[in-house]
């Protein structure tokens, strides 16, 4: 098939989705960085085209919206909307994250669980895909708001879940204390103890390992990209966005292994450290971010040499790798371009589609090691998985076998999409055609075998 037939099919199918979801941007630009992969694959594959599987993979199998009334401290009555999009459970459970922040909006709740449908069948664990959330923001709010606040979304979602039904997990504005809220309410009002979320606590189901697992995961991922052309990530530079679980943890792994820290952000902007971020670096920056729930800034007040550039983003310093760790489309082309002006050799995707659409173009005209989110930042529900196999078992595994089995699976992906991504004429990969294709394959081949549901 000519690349202009393949061109042509993209368009139609996608003139089709956005006509079918108008005003959804976000889940348009998800669906069409997989389409323009996968197509030629499915022109070549007639059996998936006869079965109209990206069709139906494109469609949510259910999407369930509600009302959340809760009350605040002083006494108003408040509410808010919150959804459940169940995406596609054709080789397991659904399973996804809960987001609580202002810009939650369908169309992100789309995208996320149409991406998670492909990161969860990477992982080779038994999951579906699944995303959820609520435009609730948890920032300001007293823990006894956040409670009320949680208590009555989980009073509505827990109809729809179940730990052989849907699994939702923790995401942006859901850490341990909204977790463990809605863990709570779930158990009161079912009178059943069942891993029915995951990134609970340790002392009531949770694993060893979940919290760094995603960022952790995304620098096992750069450091295979690296390997495969006989390199490490030691001794390069690395820019890392945001401030939250998946960025700390990141930085944390990458200092291990070796690599120098240069940036964190967060909303108000980013902080510049030309001198690297250490072990003391990084214990200030996790009491001021997990404890202190504080801003950047004061990373620069309190060691010298560091600058912070307010309302930017910290894609144009010099440097080896980037890590983008915070929310989706934090890199723009422009950015995408400064990055490899500046001699950027490998990014790998912390967040949910950090990079803009010509932004993914331009990292794979350049050739560099690209690791698109659902493959680099597949460690977190990687390890939520290995929560439920530990849940189903009534048993856990300590920080070092859960950290190995990580380790595997994202070794795994990688093979995956090195298998599927490599160009024969020159040995390269294309990271995003490899993750997509192998993510697709087990997937459609479950949906094949069911026949018409």
């Amino acid at each position: 098939m000519s690349t202009s037939s393949s061109n042509s099919e993209v368009e139609q199918f996608m003139a089709g989705l956005v006509k079918r979801n108008p005003h959804e941007d976000e889940f348009h630009q998800a669906v069409r960085e997989v389409a323009e992969s996968l197509m030629p694959f499915i022109l070549d594959h007639s059996e998936y085209r006869k079965a109209q599987i990206l069709e139906r993979m494109t469609e949510p199998d259910r999407v369930v919206i509600f009302r959340v009334t809760w009350m605040d401290d002083a006494g108003n009555i408040r509410a808010n909307r919150a959804w459940r999009v169940q995406f596609n459970n054709s080789i397991g459970p659904y399973k996804g994250g809960l987001r609580f922040h202002p810009s939650v909006t369908l169309s992100i709740l789309k995208f996320l669980g149409f991406e998670q449908t492909f990161k969860n069948s990477l992982t080779g664990l038994p999951m579906g895909g699944g995303k959820g959330g609520s435009n609730f923001n948890p920032k300001g709010k007293s823990d006894g708001e956040v409670m009320r606040f949680c208590h009555s979304l989980m009073t509505e979602l827990q109809r729809f879940i179940g730990e052989d039904t849907d699994v939702p997990a923790g995401d942006i504005g859901v850490g341990a204390r909204e977790i463990s809220y809605l863990f709570g309410q779930y158990k009161r009002l079912k009178n059943r103890f069942t891993g029915i979320l995951t990134g609970k606590g340790l002392s009531f189901g949770g694993s060893c390992g979940r919290r760094e697992a995603t960022g952790y995961g995304c620098v096992y991922f750069c450091e295979n990209m690296f390997q495969q052309r006989g390199e490490s990530i030691a001794g390069k530079r690395v820019l890392v966005s945001g401030s939250g679980n998946v960025a700390i943890y990141s930085i944390e792994k990458a200092i291990e292994m070796g690599a120098k820290v240069l940036t964190f952000s967060d909303s108000s902007g980013f902080i510049h450290d030309p001198d690297g971020i250490d072990a003391e670096k990084l214990a200030f920056i996790k009491d001021l971010k997990e404890v202190r729930r504080g801003r950047v800034i004061e990373y620069a007040e309190k060691f010298k040499g560091a600058e912070f550039h307010e309302g930017k983003r910290p894609w144009h310093v010099p440097a080896e790798v980037a890590l983008p760790c915070a929310t989706q489309n934090e890199i723009s082309g422009e950015e995408a371009r400064a990055l490899l002006d500046n001699g950027i050799q490998a990014v790998s995707e912390g967040a949910n589609m950090p990079t803009e659409l010509n932004g993914v173009h331009a990292f794979v005209k350049a050739k560099i090691l690209f690791g698109p989110a659902k493959a680099a930042n597949a460690g977190g529900v990687a390890v939520s998985g290995l929560e439920q196999s530990q849940n189903a078992l009534r048993l856990s595994w300590d920080h070092d076998e859960v950290d190995g089995r990580l380790k595997g699976i994202m070794r795994d992906i990688h093979a995956k999409c090195v298998e599927y991504g490599s160009d024969a004429d020159d040995g390269s990969v294309n990271y995003v055609k490899g993750a997509n294709i192998a993510g697709f394959i087990k997937v459609a081949d479950a949906m094949l075998a069911y026949g018409a549901v």
